[in-house]
């Protein structure tokens, strides 16, 4: 509903119950679902997400309409982790995987429509990530730089009859970049302030950070980000080794609580550690903290006698710790001033994690640490919505936000593969008629939360 003044008014009314059709009245009303499933496998986040906004000049209007994880099947998440973990396979499976992932995420979108009775047809799009399988972002000489990330976005089309965007990395990799993190688009238009510097801190199995100046010094058109390093992945891992498979996570933190930590094997990783002292722009994945090399680290405190409990207490402090050395050793080449950042705002498995937050407050304690779903996104969420948007400005031809710390400002005006749906024409007709005449449409740099999301909603 568009109100005298020509806002959309905030009133919660998106309708998720009856099939949809996209209106090339030369606005923007669309309702996109952004899937993600991360490094540590750990599920499938859903986030139906509807985007409106009056004209390419106007800020754009979102909301979250549903939120929830899809656990990730055994037979699919074993055999993937296997494989990465031995690095051997054969084209054979490896195509064959391609197709079993698109198949997994299209019913996963199936199932989320199923459980919470949203017609699927209500859907316009859907921005899949995929399951990235390997990204050398930082080739050693004699390498390409390349991003693998599977989950065909034909075969998700298919299954759902929606148009869906997917292999985003890749994109970004094509114009120079190095396809990682993602995420800059939406921490920068979450938390950008007039007069606060705030950082956007993701804890998945990889840790990444963006820094979001206040907009008196550059706002969004002056954001830095990178990947840190391990995030969840070397506790996720230290947690199936101690039980055989049976935990895949530290819940609560409640083993790392037990422990002692020690703190020569935690400096002695970060100070040898290639990675955690590389200057950003810098991306990870598995490929560099991975299974293998969270073994090494298992081995190591076992072989000091150490407990269960001691070893994932260890292994959770390397990752508080290795934020905290991020902030530190790199800020100042950034002229930022770790001081001055008003709030860190966390977001993915290890926000949850009390361990880790306790720690980030006793060694920033002129920064509050805060949620990310104080902005009226779920934290769990944010990635989904990413990927969402992602979507969005692909079948719009849009280029996203670059952080200025990036290999290079090329803009990427799209960014991913589109495979079209039953409603493919009725899509690109709203497109095209939204700024119809403009050879390119204004990167969006305000966005506007309609209604904050509750768990309550779910």
């Amino acid at each position: 509903m568009v109100t005298s003044a020509g806002f959309f008014e905030p009133n919660g009314s998106a309708q998720v119950n009856e099939p949809r059709r996209c209106v090339a009245d030369g606005t923007l009303d669309i309702t996109v679902m952004g899937m993600n499933s991360g490094t540590a496998m750990d599920g499938i986040d859903c986030a139906l997400v509807r985007y409106r906004q009056l004209s390419p000049e106007a800020p754009l209007h979102m909301e979250v309409l549903k939120y929830d994880e899809i656990p990730i099947p055994q037979y699919i998440k074993k055999p993937v982790l296997t494989m990465l973990r031995e690095t051997r396979t054969t084209p054979s499976l490896m195509s064959q995987l391609n197709v079993k992932l698109g198949n997994m995420f299209g019913e996963t979108v199936q199932l989320f429509c199923e459980k919470h009775k949203i017609p699927i047809d209500c859907i316009d799009l859907i921005g899949s990530h995929g399951q990235t399988i390997w990204l050398l972002s930082m080739p050693e000489e004699g390498e390409t730089r390349s991003a693998f990330c599977l989950g065909e976005g034909t075969v998700i089309s298919s299954l759902t009859g929606v148009t869906t965007v997917t292999d985003f990395r890749m994109a970004e990799q094509a114009v120079g970049r190095q396809g990682a993190p993602l995420v800059a688009l939406i921490d920068g238009l979450l938390l950008h302030h007039p007069t606060e510097w705030r950082i956007c801190q993701n804890i998945g199995g990889i840790a990444n950070l963006c820094v979001i100046p206040p907009d008196s010094e550059g706002g969004v058109d002056a954001m830095v980000d990178w990947d840190c390093g391990p995030g969840n992945m070397f506790i996720d891992a230290a947690m199936r080794y101690f039980t055989n498979g049976q935990m895949e996570y530290d819940r609560d933190g409640e083993w790392g609580a037990q422990g002692v930590v020690n703190q020569d094997i935690v400096d002695k990783f970060l100070d040898n550690n290639k990675y955690c002292n590389c200057l950003p722009p810098k991306t990870t994945g598995r490929e560099t903290f991975g299974d293998n090399e969270a073994q090494e680290i298992i081995d190591s405190c076992l072989a000091l006698g150490m407990s269960k409990y001691d070893t994932v207490a260890t292994i959770t402090r390397i990752t508080a710790q290795n934020i905290v050395k991020q902030y530190r050793t790199f800020f100042p080449r950034f002229n930022i001033d770790i001081d001055k950042i008003a709030g860190v705002y966390m977001c993915g498995g290890g926000a949850r994690n009390p361990n880790i937050i306790k720690y980030l407050r006793e060694q920033l304690p002129n920064s509050k640490i805060l949620k990310l779903d104080d902005t009226g996104v779920p934290s769990d969420a944010k990635e989904a919505v990413s990927f969402a948007q992602q979507a969005l400005e692909a079948i719009l031809g849009r280029a996203a936000l670059v952080p200025i710390n990036s290999d290079t400002l090329t803009p990427n005006t799209i960014s991913g593969k589109i495979a079209p749906g039953l409603r493919w024409r009725e899509l690109m007709a709203m497109a095209v008629k939204f700024g119809q005449g403009q050879t390119r449409l204004p990167t969006v740099k305000e966005m506007v939360i309609d209604r904050p999301y509750t768990y309550r909603q779910a």
